[in-house]
């Protein structure tokens, strides 16, 4: 029988403060830390020279690609990704990671490095108030001013970012706390807390289900697992459920699946929007529903939404926050998934089949549509579907590049999509290189603007140095496509700072020893894509397709001079 207490485990010899924090990380389960190296942080880049073989650092060229890396390694495995940054500077590059995790419920901790409790509240050398700075963007942000209360605050840390509403937090290391020695016990792995619905929650879905004509299941959110996926498809196959996934968490249920309606949020198809808006029963679970999955909170109003609402999610906080519900369940995905997992109908759905229509109408809209130029973009995201395994891991940022692989890809479970619901750029290709530094043996593309990967490129330095072979598929149009769209609209014909020269990428991408290709027709990509498969397969090393087409292709079945006619003939109307 193990007599150890469960609190703490035997107290160890003196350590200093980065000893104890890297002990703390083996010991809650972390493999794998991102960072850019600071001084202010050196005892714990020296102890995990101590622990090689137990965890693995990854030496990133800028902070937000180090953060990028770390939310998605969080996102890929539900347990906390682990960042290391300088501070100042490091600190505040790094914030874009830290937002994404929180508005994308992200399990991520980020350690920055702080001056010394002697020289605090100086303004000394890079000196930020951490509290102040990162407050409104993390689930809890503290600095650790003693070293024996390593241990405590890193066990809250990864109880925090996990429990609940999953999120990011931030932990300051003073100086001084990391090169003072302490004699102190350390604290055992922590165990994730689960919120379940109670049997009368679940008795009373069921009820709203069979009253129901046209109810809508909607699946979103973070925490997901295969188990709960497959346990979410049997229940949607029972009650003939028409299932749609929130905006950018396509991998929350199988795509393939006979039930599966489509991506919920902004540029849907007219025939889902319509779907969910008609619904007289919507069950949300996982999601908050945001103003991109809602479409600006119209497909659903707040704060009465038209259709019935059971919304289900961990942090009971969000329920009625937003939109008032039908009927609230705090509970999260993993235990929501299981307690329904047995529940049937008392009859049959009988004639309303709404599931597999639903799907066949998916299926219809995935057929590619016309675009201008010889590059079709439509063609080529049906080519990359069906060229490449269904484990496949599809990584993007923001843009309207993104509507491509979220319009045509079929997705087939958790791990094969990473986007950030924030709509931050510069992601794709950092979140790229987790999938496949976490998942080697997967196939991993990464779909990016010509504008949203430059402002991470720097980052290919760690797929040429960890030998990461992923395939970037660049979008080059020389604009900034998404705000171009919208100027048109708003202020059609009168553009101005929205475009830029390009270097030539597929040069770029050889300075990284990789891959590269400019393609610029239909014809060349399906041949141009498997050589640069198989590049990256063989190589292990980033292959790049440089793809060239007409920007006034702006997005799928959408031009540029058609937003901007229309617009033009809003505004004489309006006279």
């Amino acid at each position: 029988m193990n007599k150890q207490s469960p609190q703490a485990l035997p107290a160890r010899t003196a350590r200093n403060g980065g000893q104890i924090l890297i002990d703390q990380l083996i010991i809650q389960g972390v493999k794998r830390v991102f960072l850019v190296p600071g001084e202010s942080y050196l005892p714990c880049i020296d102890a995990l020279y101590d622990h090689q073989d137990k965890i693995q650092p990854i030496v990133c060229r800028q902070e937000s690609g180090a953060g990028y890396m770390a939310e998605a390694q969080g996102k890929l495995t539900g347990e906390p990704g682990i960042c290391f940054v300088t501070r100042g500077p490091g600190a505040t590059n790094a914030s874009i990671a830290v937002h994404t995790a929180y508005q994308d419920s992200t399990p991520m901790i980020l350690f920055v490095g702080q001056v010394g409790n002697d020289f605090y509240e100086r303004e000394a050398f890079q000196e930020v108030d951490y509290r102040r700075m990162f407050g409104q963007m993390t689930k809890w942000v503290a600095q650790i001013d003693r070293t024996e209360r390593i241990p405590e605050f890193i066990a809250r840390a990864f109880a925090v970012a996990t429990s609940g509403r999953p999120g990011p937090v931030v932990l300051a290391l003073p100086e001084d706390t990391l090169w003072g020695k302490a004699t102190v016990a350390d604290v055992p792995r922590y165990r994730r807390a689960h919120s379940a619905p109670t049997p009368d929650a679940v008795a009373s879905l069921a009820e709203l289900i069979e009253q129901a004509e046209r109810p809508f299941l909607l699946l979103g959110g973070s925490g997901w697992t295969p188990a709960a996926s497959r346990q979410m498809e049997g229940f949607a196959e029972r009650f003939a459920l028409p299932v749609g996934v929130a905006w950018r968490r396509l991998e929350c249920f199988d795509n393939h699946h006979p039930n599966f309606a489509g991506h919920v949020g902004w540029a849907m198809p007219e025939s889902l929007r319509k779907r969910v808006q008609e619904s007289d029963l919507l069950i949300a679970v996982g999601t908050r529903m945001g103003e991109a999955t809602s479409e600006g909170y119209t497909v659903v109003e707040s704060p009465l939404p038209r259709q019935r609402l059971v919304h289900v999610y961990p942090d009971a906080n969000e329920l009625g926050r937003v939109f008032h519900p039908t009927l609230p369940i705090a509970a999260d995905v993993v235990s929501f998934a299981a307690a329904v997992a047995e529940l049937s109908p008392s009859r049959s759905p009988g004639a309303r089949n709404a599931g597999h229509d639903a799907h066949q109408v998916y299926l219809a809209e995935q057929e590619p549509k016309a675009a201008p130029g010889a590059l079709n973009l439509n063609v080529a995201a049906c080519h990359v579907r069906d060229n490449v395994p269904q484990d496949t891991c599809i990584t993007v940022g923001a843009g309207n590049y993104a509507l491509y692989p979220h319009a045509y890809y079929r997705f087939k479970g958790v791990g094969t999509s990473l986007a950030p619901t924030v709509g931050s750029m510069g992601y794709g290709l950092p979140a790229a290189i987790a999938a496949k530094l976490e998942n080697p043996d997967r196939t991993v593309i990464c779909y990016a603007g010509d504008g949203c990967f430059q402002m991470n490129l720097q980052e290919l330095g760690v797929a040429m140095q960890y030998r990461v072979g992923i395939v970037v598929l660049v979008f080059n149009n020389g604009i900034w496509g998404t705000i171009r769209a919208h100027q048109e609209r708003e202020f059609p014909g009168r553009t101005v700072a929205l475009g830029f020269d390009n270097p030539e990428f597929s040069e770029l991408i050889r300075a990284y020893r990789g891959y590269g290709e400019i393609v610029a027709s239909d014809e060349a990509f399906g041949p141009a894509f498997a050589r640069a498969l198989a590049f990256a397969n063989t190589q292990q090393l980033p292959a790049l397709l440089e793809l060239r087409y007409d920007a006034d292709g702006i997005a799928p079945g959408m031009t540029l001079s058609q937003i901007r006619s229309d617009a033009l003939a809003r505004q004489a109307g309006a006279k």
